[in-house]
């Protein structure tokens, strides 16, 4: 029998139960298991083909961040905090005008990603389509989910909010109305308003569909 070399050591072996094993038998051995070498290197070959596929694959599914939601109840309710990435309650002094980040609804049993565009602009600078009432101290909450195929709308020209997928804009002073491309309607605005703590908080769910679809 010939021998063959040994595969190099690529510290996967904690992740192989039969690692170490001397029971095991050989592929190259074993009757059940008969591989030319050759063969064994064509295995090999397409196997690495399909990870440098799906490694060139994983940044672009990262890039559109498709919104998938099972939970179909509220996202948010009355007295519910805006929080940041880190689970830490967003507050008056969080953002200065111009400025913006993404939020999230305070973690609760059913939901695990809503992702939302907190902004803040002058009062003065609101008008259009936007909800007055559902802003406060110059705050406006608007979906983050592009109603057109679901990307995350995370760009953004000047006061313009754009999605990187199909570039979607959208006004965030006046009710994140459509601007350019294909979305078909507005980001839903978030009522919110701001607890004698400085938190701010949810009044109330999104006033239209989440994502793709709606009215």
């Amino acid at each position: 029998m010939m021998d063959y070399p040994k595969p190099d050591d690529d510290g996967d072996d904690e992740q192989c139960p039969c690692a170490g094993s001397a029971s095991q038998p050989s592929i190259f051995t074993d009757d059940r298991a008969q591989l030319q070498r050759r063969d064994f290197a064509k295995v090999l070959a397409t196997t690495g083909g399909l990870t440098a596929v799906a490694s060139l694959a994983a940044p672009l599914a990262g890039l559109t961040q498709v919104f998938e939601r099972g939970y179909s109840g509220p996202i948010y309710s009355d007295g519910i905090n805006l929080v940041d990435g880190d689970g830490e309650r967003v507050t008056e002094s969080t953002l200065s005008a111009g400025e913006q980040m993404t939020v999230f609804p305070e973690p609760r049993p059913g939901i695990e990603d809503a992702p939302t565009l907190l902004v803040r602009f002058s009062e003065d600078d609101y008008g259009g389509d936007t909800n007055m009432a559902f802003t406060v101290d110059g705050y406006a909450a608007y979906s983050k989910v592009c109603t057109h195929a679901g990307c995350m709308v995370s760009n953004r020209e000047g006061n313009t909010l754009v999605c990187p997928c199909h570039f979607g804009k959208f006004d965030p002073l006046s009710g994140a109305t459509v601007t350019d491309g294909p979305p078909g309607r507005a980001l839903p605005q978030l009522p919110i308003t701001m607890t004698s703590e400085g938190e701010l908080v949810a009044t109330g769910d999104f006033e239209g569909t989440v994502g793709p679809g709606g009215e």
